[in-house]
């Protein structure tokens, strides 16, 4: 796919999905700015990509992180293109364990990070033209799993879902279509958080029975799914919600 000259915003790109969807997007020919909350794990990531990256650390829950993302974007690269929402946190909690702060931090981060982002970008998509927009949702939006408790979690992402079609309603004539990706287990570094590092290899295999196709996903099966909702070849698809989870939400595997 050809992003030739296309400018793009990526939340949570430090590491993980996000990261791996940025490099894609500079590897065909993009321009990027890479949020993150960490400035030096940013320009460590995208140290080989000199000036066709803007790198931009910052609270996404806080508006004017993306408002200076989307004026980095005009100032060096001309414009708006294309956003990806990925920006997130994931620890597995009873729903009694929840505290106040643990809420708004999944609402702050997930879901406002989200419509703030798109909200401050979509006037210079307009500009443009058009162009897209692609959440990162979540299979455990709609479906709960008993082994990973996410009550909050869960809520926040389901909000990115519904923020996803009523955007793609409402942008539609603009030309800006509006998608999300839904992923399963993915092996990225947010497990660490919350699972010592000499466990997460094992515990992270114990759910590729859980997945009909019998293994766990990869920061790039996410992103390649992404690249193509943000691509020319995607332009008749909009509010979409697109399983990329190894089959899970297709059924259950008997084997898991």
């Amino acid at each position: 796919m050809d992003f030739s000259n296309k400018v793009v915003l990526v939340s949570g790109a430090g590491t993980g999905i996000g990261e791996d969807t940025a490099k894609k997007f500079l590897d065909n020919g993009a321009f990027v700015v890479a949020n993150g909350r960490r400035a030096g794990v940013l320009e460590n990531c995208f140290a080989n990509y000199k000036d066709r990256v803007a790198i931009l650390p910052g609270d996404i829950s806080d508006p004017d992180t993306s408002r200076r993302m989307v004026e980095e974007a005009v100032s060096k690269f001309g414009g708006v293109d294309i956003v990806v929402n990925n920006a997130g946190i994931f620890k597995p909690t009873p729903f009694l364990d929840h505290t106040e702060q643990d809420v708004s931090d999944y609402i702050n981060i997930i879901f406002k990070g989200s419509f703030y982002l798109s909200q401050a970008a979509v006037p210079e998509m307009i500009k443009r033209g058009g162009g897209s927009i692609v959440n990162v949702g979540s299979m455990w939006a709609t479906q709960a799993v008993e082994a990973t408790p996410s009550s909050a979690y869960s809520a926040a992402k389901a909000g990115v879902h519904a923020l996803t079609r009523n955007l793609a309603i409402e942008l539609a004539k603009e030309n800006i279509t509006v998608n999300a990706v839904a992923p399963a287990v993915v092996e990225t570094p947010v497990y660490n958080s919350f699972i010592p590092e000499d466990q997460v290899s094992g515990v992270l295999e114990g759910f590729n029975g859980f997945h009909p196709l019998g293994r766990i996903g990869k920061p790039e099966d996410i992103a390649s799914a992404i690249l193509y909702l943000a691509s020319n070849e995607a332009e008749w698809v909009t509010g979409a919600i697109l399983p990329v989870d190894g089959g899970v939400m297709a059924g259950r595997n008997l084997q898991a």
